[in-house]
């Protein structure tokens, strides 16, 4: 019997799946994972086909498990902040709340991100907080669901005994299909489609993102200093930033996805112009290319986020994570951002997602 069992909720997002894959390459872990639809191609997880919103369903499909580890990995969006609220809240509790009483969780991980210091969608970059953003600034006096997923894994560990900790990871790169904010595959698909069309591959962010500093966060990297601060003592019971540990400038970064691509980056006009609106009738052409070229046969709508995009390239200012309180803990990790894209777009393309 395997010493550590991981339940990982939400095994078929990016996060999810890159900690799962990490688990794997780790060994020694039994892996259970939560998801409304199997994963592709990882057999190494126990599959539990659940959605974590019915209570009395996720306290009897999770009876048959006692996981040493959670790591949650899983987000819903309502209406507004007070349905996000309401509606992450109970995911995460009826998760938590499965396990009552068994007396078998040692650590629940907890997934956020940088809303946490720049607010929730309808405040969102309305602030001017300062950067780098570090762990220990105070919350902004707006709702945030992520403060209140912070609350439920803190006063559950507080009751129940176990460790916690919260990874609040910047924008995410990772490989993933069917996500719901999926940088990596929403460019890849759009560069595809202006490659193939001749349509201008424009910045679609704020001038403050193209000319300012920005990083982003692996989906490996995270994954890593999940699993670290899970199985390491002196990390646990403490919220972390989750990035690359680099930063760039979107301004030469759009022409190295550009060259990935075999595309001249467009000039950039200097105002955003919504990837929303530049991809809004691409459906045909990406169904064309699909055929064209025998890939996956997956619609747009599974690949790309345009909307989330947006959000991440118009923020009016700087936006980077200080990594200090990770590396003085102990998680040394740092990932070269022109590799996280390049990675991913390799791995689309051997999965044949790209063409």
């Amino acid at each position: 019997m395997y010493k550590k069992r991981a339940l990982i909720v939400g095994v078929t997002g990016i996060v999810g799946l890159n900690v799962a894959e990490h688990l794997a390459e780790q060994g020694g872990w039994e892996i259970n994972g939560i998801s409304r639809r199997p994963p592709l191609g990882a057999s190494y997880v126990n599959t539990i086909a659940l959605d974590v919103l019915d209570r009395e369903k996720t306290v009897q499909s999770l009876a048959h498990i006692e996981p040493t580890h959670v790591f949650y990995c899983t987000w819903t969006r309502g209406a507004d902040e007070d349905e996000n609220i309401r509606l992450n809240g109970a995911m995460l509790g009826n998760v938590l709340d499965a396990f009552q009483g068994k007396g078998c969780v040692e650590h629940v991980a907890v997934v956020t991100g940088t809303k946490h210091y720049l607010g929730p969608f309808e405040h969102y970059a309305k602030s001017t907080p300062v950067t780098p953003f570090r762990e220990d600034q105070p919350r902004l006096p707006h709702k945030n669901f992520y403060y209140a997923l912070e609350d439920i894994v803190m006063a559950a560990a507080a009751e129940r005994g176990f460790g916690w900790s919260v990874h609040r990871s910047h924008t995410i790169i990772g490989y993933a299909v069917g996500n719901l904010m999926n940088i990596g595959a929403t460019l890849a698909t759009h560069a595809s489609i202006c490659k193939a069309t001749g349509q201008p591959f424009f910045f679609p962010g704020h001038p403050a993102a193209y000319l300012g500093l920005n990083d982003i966060t692996d989906a490996r990297l995270l994954a890593r200093q999940i699993v670290w601060a899970s199985t390491e003592p002196n990390a646990r019971n403490e919220a972390y930033n989750a990035a690359n540990g680099d930063v760039f400038r979107w301004s030469r970064l759009w022409n190295v996805i550009a060259d990935y691509f075999g595309i001249e980056a467009a000039p950039y006009p200097d105002r955003q112009v919504k990837l929303e609106d530049q991809m809004k009738n691409s459906g045909p052409a990406w169904d064309g290319l699909v055929a064209q070229h025998g890939l996956q046969p997956n619609k747009l709508g599974m690949l790309a986020s345009p909307w989330h995009t947006d959000l991440d390239l118009g923020r009016p200012m700087e936006c980077v994570n200080s990594m200090e309180k990770s590396r003085r803990f102990g998680f040394l990790d740092y990932q070269d951002t022109d590799r996280s894209f390049i990675d991913v777009f390799d791995r689309l393309r051997r999965e044949r997602v790209i063409p």
